[in-house]
């Protein structure tokens, strides 16, 4: 039925039926109006030969109208495909892959196929929408059978068509406007985890006329609206499964001490799902044979992501005293001989200050390390600066906290509480070092 009578700023009708076909890893059917796209999403193992050895995986897309999909029968595509298909199928692609981080996928394509049963406009932007709901269902499918640790996705996209139709600026073109459109638009949007939108590509033609800046913005507009409602019939199709879309990605820490883990959670949680190697179920123990704590961190971040395949933070760090040529350093663990001895570890230390002049001027320093999949690794180093007293002063922290009286604070670090000793830790600044660096890589 011909729905042509709408309002200029209404959609046609969108319906997607999610799992349209059995054999694919993502499947639907898309219907806007009269236009019917069927999209599968398939995935095998391998890279094209530019990628192989990098971590990160490739995505591409082919787009076909079948026979039958127009009132004149459409020939098949031979070997060489028309020029339009070609471009079609390219701007699928670009869209997904502007939606997608690949160093999550692994070293696996995603190919996807838009096959038109039936043609009445708006077929490319119906295929880019369907297409978005077809990879989450392959997503979903890839987490839920343990191929993938997290997804890929990292930006909601969908697309629609706009144009200037008898000198009315109109949304969801369908074939009887778009053939006498003065002006075509094609608008293709994302959305990230934050709720920002962003244009992935604007096709905009004067087929009749020039269009004027009013008309740009209001058409910019209607794509907005039209790519908003799109993805909200795309979350609604998907149910549980749009969880994939914009999920934080897990990041391990190369460590099961409590007091580590509490902290680097508290500083790290927003931008990633923080787990344990406990809560991974995973249980390694790597030689942390470097002379330095960033080269310790790395030997540990790198060995985990090796298990993991997902992000992994590894810190090394240690009390450094000036008296002593910055002992215990990267020993700070095993200063005693048996790691983890916090009791004989500072009975040690004040020992072998004992017959040393007071002040004992001392720093923690800190290297945090991260690694992943498809990325060089990030390294960043915090220190603070402070002295070592000859009496416990404290209740919390662990290591040499309750020796180490902080020049930022005025108390020991098992004085402080969480947040105050978060503000200065060698561990917080080198944590927002790192932040930073990430930051600078978005």
């Amino acid at each position: 039925m011909n729905d042509i009578n709408r309002a200029a700023d209404e959609m046609r009708l969108v319906r997607i039926v999610p799992d349209y076909t059995e054999m694919a890893a993502g499947s639907v059917l898309i219907a806007c109006g009269r236009t019917r796209v069927i999209c599968t999403a398939s995935v095998q193992e391998g890279v094209p030969a530019f990628l192989k050895g990098k971590g990160k995986g490739w995505l591409t897309a082919e787009y076909a109208m079948l026979p039958g999909s127009t009132p004149q029968r459409k020939a098949r595509d031979g070997v060489k495909k028309d020029g339009r298909g070609v471009e079609i199928q390219r701007l699928i692609g670009r869209s997904l892959r502007a939606a997608c981080d690949l160093t999550r996928l692994g070293e696996r394509t995603v190919y996807i196929d838009c096959d038109v049963i039936q043609a009445d406009g708006g077929t490319r932007t119906a295929s880019i929408t369907g297409a978005f709901a077809a990879l989450c269902i392959a997503v979903d499918r890839l987490i839920q059978q343990g191929q993938l640790v997290d997804s890929p996705i990292i930006r909601q996209v969908a697309a629609v068509s706009a144009g200037v139709v008898d000198d009315v600026c109109t949304l969801d073109l369908e074939y009887a406007q778009d053939s006498r459109a003065q002006v075509d638009m094609n608008i293709v949007m994302t959305r990230d985890a934050s709720g920002e939108m962003g244009y992935v590509e604007v096709q905009g033609t004067g087929e009749g006329r020039c269009y004027t800046k009013d008309e740009l913005d209001r058409l910019l507009a209607l794509g907005r609206q039209g790519c908003e409602a799109l993805m909200q019939a795309q979350t609604e199709a998907l149910g549980s499964r749009a969880q994939v879309i914009c999920q934080k990605p897990k990041l391990v820490l190369a460590s099961n001490n409590f007091g580590k883990l509490r902290e680097l959670k508290q500083l790290l949680g927003d931008r990633y799902d923080v787990r344990s190697m406990r809560e991974m179920g995973i249980e390694i123990d790597v030689e942390e044979n470097g002379e330095t704590f960033e080269a310790n961190a790395l030997i540990k971040a790198n060995a985990l992501m090796e298990i993991c395949r997902c992000a992994t933070l590894a810190d090394d760090s240690g009390l450094c005293v000036d008296q002593l040529n910055g002992r215990p350093g990267v020993h700070s663990a095993r200063y005693c001989g048996v790691h983890g001895d916090d009791e004989a570890n500072n009975q040690l230390l004040l020992k072998e200050l004992s017959d040393k002049p007071a002040p004992h001027h001392a720093h923690y320093g800190a290297a945090v390390a991260l690694c992943r999949p498809g990325h060089a690794p990030l390294t960043a180093y915090g220190r603070c600066d402070g002295e070592i007293i000859d009496q416990y002063r404290g209740e919390g922290g662990f290591g040499y906290d309750p020796l180490f009286l902080s020049n930022d604070l005025g108390v020991t670090f098992a004085e402080a509480d969480a947040e105050a000793k978060n503000r200065v830790s060698h561990r917080a600044r080198a944590i927002q070092a790192l932040l930073e660096k990430l930051e600078a890589e978005a």
